[in-house]
This record gives structure tokens, sequence and C-alpha cells, in this order.
């Protein structure tokens, strides 16, 4: 574990050092991001301009919803994108090869490899709308149901990048771009609306087999809604069963993999 916390050291040096290299991309990927979030925001106010609730949410609910988006996504983008984005790459064109032989964990190496640190300032824009949000709401919080709330959004960040995953090792059978990821990003959008406004059915699959409820909106509910035994383990279950499928099936992909010597 230490040998991967020092290797994740390096990576971070790394990369900072990298982006001050090229700081008109730094900075305009900074106002990209910050330009999506003040739309999101201003959605959500011209839409309960013609509603009290939606999904049973009012408003400053809707605003830590929202915030929990920010955070999910600036994890995401900061942590695992970049890399994910290489992927289909690496394997196609062989290049694959030079991670197998490294001393440690190629999915470890491949997922984490590269942190964006302009995602990173994200990520502390973010935190900020989260604690506006949370001081803004008419109700106090309380702390417990705070760290609560982080521990789920980390998981439900995590999630999504086993999510990202599935929809990716398929290249290995397919020898595509970019496997199956026209599909994810078209269902991740059901990750952006509380899982509240749907019913029957559907709500039903983003709980279940498409569990993008799990990525923001259920880690929010818990803030206002609180957290039952039932739900946090639903909640393990969902994360733990999908991070067991990705590690089986990355594996069935390696034994798959044509190298670049082969």
């Amino acid at each position: 574990m230490t040998r991967y916390l020092r290797l994740y050291a390096y990576f971070l040096r790394f990369s900072f050092s990298r982006a001050m290299e090229f700081r008109l991309d730094f900075f305009f990927r900074i106002g990209m991001d910050a330009c999506w979030y003040a739309v999101h925001l201003a959605f959500f106010v011209v839409l309960f301009n013609h509603t009290g609730t939606l999904g049973g949410w009012t408003l400053d609910q809707m605003y830590l919803f929202a915030a929990a988006l920010f955070l999910m996504d600036a994890l995401q983008m900061t942590v695992f994108a970049n890399n994910l984005w290489a992927l289909p790459i690496y394997i196609n064109r062989g290049d694959l090869d030079y991670y197998l032989v490294r001393p440690v964990s190629p999915l470890f190496f491949l997922s984490v490899r590269e942190f964006a640190a302009n995602s990173f300032l994200n990520l502390l824009l973010a935190c900020g709308i989260f604690v506006w949000a949370v001081a803004r709401y008419p109700e106090p919080l309380g702390f417990s149901r705070i760290v609560l709330f982080l521990i789920l959004q980390a998981a439900g960040a995590f999630l999504f990048y086993i999510l990202s995953m599935l929809s990716l090792i398929p290249v290995f059978w397919m020898q595509s771009r970019q496997g199956i990821r026209d599909i994810f990003w078209s269902l991740h959008r059901f990750s952006h609306r509380p899982h509240r406004v749907y019913t029957g059915f559907i709500r039903r699959l983003l709980m279940t087999v498409l569990p993008f409820a799990f990525v923001v909106s259920v880690p929010a509910s818990v803030l206002f809604e609180g957290a039952s035994p039932t739900l946090l383990l639903h909640t393990t279950a969902v994360v733990g069963g999908g991070f067991a499928l990705m590690v089986m099936l990355w594996r069935m992909g390696l034994r798959a993999y044509s190298s670049a010597s082969s």
C-alpha cells in the first residue's frame, strides 16, 4: 500500500508541473467548467419559477443536489477521466504491453496515472458551491449527515468510474475506438436528475442494473432525508458488486488481449 501511495504522489507532482507548462489550456478549462456550473444552477432557478417542487424536492434541496453533481463531476474529471479516454488507444495499438510488464497493478496504473490539475481547482470551486448550498439551507443538516454524504459521494464517484470502465472493457473484443461508451454517455444523463423524478420500472432500474441513482442523487438525498441501514447496505452491495464485475471482466479482457508482439 505504501508503494502505491508513493507512486501516486509522483503522479501528482508530475501532473501539476506539466499543467503549469500550458497555462492557457489550464485556465481555459477552469473557466469552461465554471460556466457549466453557472448554467446548471440557472437551469434549476428557471425551472422552479414554474413549479414549487421537483420530484418532491424544493429549490434549496435541488441546490444541494447540483452541488453534489458538481463534486462528483470534478472528482471524476480530476482523477479518472483523462486516463479512461486513453485506455482504448492503448488496447488497440498494443501500447498496453508497457503497462502489463510494470511491477504494479496495470488497472491501478492505467486508471490514475494522469491527475488533471486544472480539474482539481474546479473541485475546490465545487466544494465552495457545496458550502454555499449547505449554508443557505433553511434547516440544520448536522455534522454526521454531511460526513455520511461525503463518504457516499466519494463512493458515487468511484461507481461512476466503474460504470465508465464497464463501457470501455469491451474494446478488448470489439477493437472499436471506444467500446460501448456512446451508450454509457447516453445513459449517464440519468445521474443529472434526482431519482425521485422517475417512477416505477425506470426508478428500479436506476437503483439496480443501471445504478446511476447512487452516483449523485442518493448521496444528496441523505443530506436532508437521512439514511437507513437498508440504503447503506444497498449502496455497499451496488458499489462492491460493480467493482467485482469490473475486475472479473478486466481479467477476461487481458486474456483476450492481442499484444503488439503477438
